[in-house]
């Protein structure tokens, strides 16, 4: 199975935008053959915490019209949004849909940090799915800093761990380049990351989002400019 990891420069706070830029993505990664494309943390709002937390009509649930341009790309797509929480917060959460627009499964983020405390509710549980034989685990940024949580996915049976983050142009840079072959190395997944590129925020998205293989080996890498696509090729399991 061929799987992409896009990074893109989000427009502040604007779902429809964004999910239309997705989609442009999208249907590129499906182009080069990938069966399924991974967006950065909070792709379809931009990481934007003060506009999330004043304005709910930004919060996104799995059957937001909004969505339809990327549900409509013909390829799975695990997104990054602000999804409606069981309180008066929401959540930072990935959305899996298949490839005929179906909703898969939902994970929200369990470890926020900094200032995502005040704004977001955290998730309780983790987050996996199956598709075309092939498990994977679901991470969102800070989470993949807590090696137990891709570790409970490859002892679960997942063959491939899916990062969205946000890492920024100063110490994301060096965050970025240990944590991801760290847990390719530790737990033996393939590993996905889908990060920001340009402005996102009060952060600069450094890009470079990427694929590792099982011990660390980088597949494929974009730049740190150009919102665009990557793939690589995800071997059977051992």
């Amino acid at each position: 199975m061929k799987i992409a990891a896009a990074q893109l420069t989000s427009a502040p706070a604007d779902v429809r935008a964004n999910a239309a830029r997705a989609a442009v993505l999208a249907v590129s990664a499906r182009e080069q053959g990938a069966e399924l494309v991974v967006f950065p943390e909070l792709a379809l709002t931009g990481y934007e915490p003060a506009a999330l937390a004043a304005d709910p009509g930004l919060w996104t649930g799995a059957d937001d019209p909004r969505l339809d341009p990327l549900r409509a790309a013909g390829i799975a797509t695990a997104v990054g949004v602000a999804l409606p929480g069981t309180g008066p917060r929401p959540a930072i959460a990935t959305l899996v849909y298949g490839a005929d627009g179906a909703h898969v499964t939902t994970y929200t983020k369990r470890h926020l940090h900094g200032q995502e405390r005040e704004v977001f509710e955290p998730g309780a549980s983790d987050g996996r799915f199956t598709l075309g034989g092939i498990r994977f685990s679901l991470g969102i940024c800070y989470d993949n800093h807590f090696g137990e949580l891709p570790g409970r996915g490859a002892a679960d049976g997942c063959r491939v761990h899916l990062a969205s983050s946000l890492y920024g142009t100063g110490d994301g840079i060096g965050q970025r380049a240990a944590v991801y072959p760290g847990i390719a190395r530790a737990h033996g997944l393939y590993v996905l990351l889908a990060n920001h590129v340009g402005p996102a925020g009060p952060w600069t998205g450094c890009g470079r989002s990427a694929v590792w293989a099982p011990g660390g080996a980088l597949l494929a890498e974009a730049d740190d400019r150009t919102p665009s696509v990557v793939t690589a090729t995800i071997g059977p399991t051992t």
